[in-house]
């Protein structure tokens, strides 16, 4: 839904505070790499076009208008400021796309409204796995920072899910066709989904982000990601802390030149390229992957690559897939420090299907290629013990060129095999290939 904006509803809005109420942008240190791309560096914005954004305050009433139209009186070279102390209740969605050259300064608490069935009717769409946003953010040289929050109030959602699967839950942040901006200092809490979903993006950063967030009832959480990247390039995620129980990035289609590193993950599912070949007649590339100095706890997966077989395949009611063929390659995962994950690295063309024998007999047509891991250390969980990696791939002449150096993981019993299916062995250093396969994932 496009919201049209009646000025004469309006609560006022400031034009101009206290150059001490502003924060100031932050520093952005990357390390240990740069990007391929410079960060983005606009001059500062006119301190003469400060929009304070006023609020009802009371947690109930929508506050929408007066956020949309501190975003149009600022656009285009002015700074926004959700005030230190307050709470802002988003009850309407509303598209972003319009965004120049501003920075939004958000100091206070956004949190979305519960109406569970008009954030299902209204939110937007997005043309993956069925992915919806409660907002969409696009626009050119746009900064977001300030140490504030956005709550997505995501409870309400966790239930809903458990009752109907076929709940379209909105992801918290929703990004599409955003370019040259930068999203820094900012808290992320009880999303209903993925936390950020970043599509039709480049140049854009991610810098000093803290998600956490998990059900309060019997009904887990799902879904709930930090990051997914969809056709989108030069993307930098850093310096940040993630408390989730998905992936905590995950590389979707056609994801390029993408920079991830100083992260700590807990209760995740990995960094993960993929899932991939979803889709029959799509052809999936994602390539030029740096993930660097990581911290993984509690978690599923440290390294993970995931693809469906060559047929259909049903990992859950609400999601299926199979067929699908593309690329993966120049993919580099390092420096990973692994305390109590499942599996340490996992490449899998079988996902989704629990049946090994017909992932072999149907593989998977997506080629992976030139996959680095080197540097990682710690200690995996007892789940596939003795097992602290698994290589798999369903036909050698789709995949290959997979190497492993300098891998010091082990079981709690400090073994140290890995399941190797159709690799050669003899790139795979610091494991101890096995035929022996435990888990489906």
């Amino acid at each position: 839904m496009k919201l049209i904006v009646p000025i004469a509803a309006l609560l006022p809005v400031a034009v101009r505070v206290f150059a001490q109420e502003i924060s100031q942008r932050p520093t952005l240190t990357p390390s240990p790499y740069s990007p391929r791309v410079p960060f983005p560096n606009p001059p500062p914005r006119d301190n003469d076009r400060v929009c304070v954004v006023m609020t009802h305050g009371d947690g109930i009433t929508d506050d929408s208008l007066n956020i949309l139209f501190a975003f149009h009186q600022c656009n285009d070279g002015g700074h926004v400021l959700f005030a230190r102390g307050e709470t802002y209740t988003i009850g309407t969605a509303m598209d972003w796309s319009f965004l120049n050259h501003i920075d939004i300064d958000i100091q206070g608490r956004i949190q979305f409204s519960n109406d569970t069935a008009y954030w299902q009717a209204n939110s937007y769409p997005f043309v993956f796995q069925n992915v919806t946003s409660f907002f969409k953010l696009g626009g050119e040289d746009v900064w977001i920072y300030g140490g504030g929050t956005l709550d997505g109030n995501g409870q309400i959602w966790y239930d809903t899910y458990a009752a109907e699967i076929y709940t379209l839950r909105p992801v918290l942040v929703g990004i599409d066709g955003l370019k040259d901006s930068v999203l820094s200092d900012l808290v992320l809490r009880n999303s209903p989904q993925y936390y950020h979903f970043v599509a039709n993006a480049s140049n854009v950063v991610f810098n000093n982000i803290d998600i956490a967030g998990g059900s309060t009832s019997k009904n887990t959480a799902k879904n709930t990601d930090g990051w997914d990247t969809y056709r989108s390039e030069d993307v930098t995620i850093m310096n940040s802390v993630i408390n989730n129980g998905d992936d905590c990035v995950s590389f979707k289609p056609n994801s390029t030149n993408i920079l991830v590193q100083s992260l700590s993950c807990t209760g995740s599912h990995g960094i993960s390229v993929g899932s991939l070949g979803q889709y029959p007649l799509a052809f999936d590339i994602v390539s030029s992957i740096m993930v660097s100095n990581i911290s993984m706890c509690h978690a599923s997966d440290g390294a993970r690559i995931k693809v469906w077989p060559g047929v259909a395949s049903t990992m859950s009611p609400d999601l299926q897939g199979g067929g699908g063929s593309g690329a993966v390659f120049n993919i580099t995962y390092e420096d990973m420090t692994i305390n109590d994950v499942d599996y340490a690295i996992e490449i899998t063309q079988c996902y989704g299907q629990k049946n090994l024998t017909l992932c072999q007999q149907y593989p998977s047509p997506l080629t992976i290629e030139d996959i680095h891991f080197r540097r990682f250390k710690g200690t995996t969980s007892s789940k596939y013990e003795p097992l602290v990696a698994a290589f798999a791939c369903s036909s050698d002449k789709v995949c290959g060129d997979i190497y492993a150096e300098d891998i010091d993981v082990r079981s709690p019993k400090g073994k140290k095999e890995a399941y190797c299916l159709n690799q050669e062995v003899v790139n795979l250093q610091g494991v101890q290939c096995t035929a022996n396969y435990k888990g489906f994932n």
